[in-house]
């Protein structure tokens, strides 16, 4: 038995180590329930506050978010950390929330060590090619409220993320696009909200029509 874990704790603990090494991402907290008969997330979270306190595990407020920390048991592919990629994004809502996360991608752990609770959203529309993101590329967001006039951010406009530059204008807000053939788009303030950064891209050259 592992030091300081009761058996429950530490059959846990190897079903998050399996499930990382066959699946590449760790499992949610639903799936942890499944698998031991918890009917009641509470009844997990219990167990992964124990594992936390203890340094066998680190989590954040985002689905999957489930890291071994403890030497003995991380993984060996550490140098990855897997992102959800959101669809959806809904107001009132955690922007990372179950029902809205596609999947979990693998980025480069180099690239968002720093960030806590970076997730991917996918292009859509060639609206911002003057900044070299394509159609169908994964940018990598930051969760920030405040942006400076340089910065290409992800907002949500209704229920649905786009990737923009945002000026403010006397009668409201204005998402401005770096291709010339679009238009300043003017947004209800109310039904806007800026959700994050673009600190980071990927491209799938194969599925690119040119």
């Amino acid at each position: 038995m592992a030091k300081g874990l009761t058996k429950r704790q530490e059959e846990i603990l190897d079903f998050i180590l399996h499930y990382v090494e066959t699946e590449g991402y760790p499992p949610s907290i639903r799936e942890i329930g499944q698998q031991f008969g918890i009917g009641s997330l509470r009844g997990v979270t219990v167990h992964l506050d124990a594992l936390e306190r203890k340094s066998y595990i680190s989590r954040s407020n985002t689905p999957r978010s489930i890291k071994l920390t403890h030497p003995k048991f991380t993984p060996g592919n550490s140098r990855v950390t897997m992102l959800p990629l959101v669809g959806t994004i809904a107001a009132g809502t955690p922007i990372t929330a179950d029902q809205d996360v596609e999947g979990m991608i693998p980025v480069p752990s180099e690239m968002v060590k720093n960030v806590d609770g970076a997730f991917l959203l996918r292009v859509k529309g060639d609206s911002m090619i003057g900044d070299g993101i394509m159609p169908r590329d994964l940018v990598v967001i930051r969760p920030q409220k405040t942006f400076h006039g340089n910065d290409v951010m992800a907002v949500r406009v209704g229920e649905e993320a786009t990737v923009k530059r945002i000026h403010k204008t006397k009668g409201g807000v204005q998402l401005l696009s770096s291709n010339p053939d679009y238009a300043p788009i003017e947004v209800d303030p109310t039904d806007t909200e800026v959700i994050g950064k673009v600190v980071g891209l990927f491209r799938d050259y194969e599925g690119m029509s040119f």
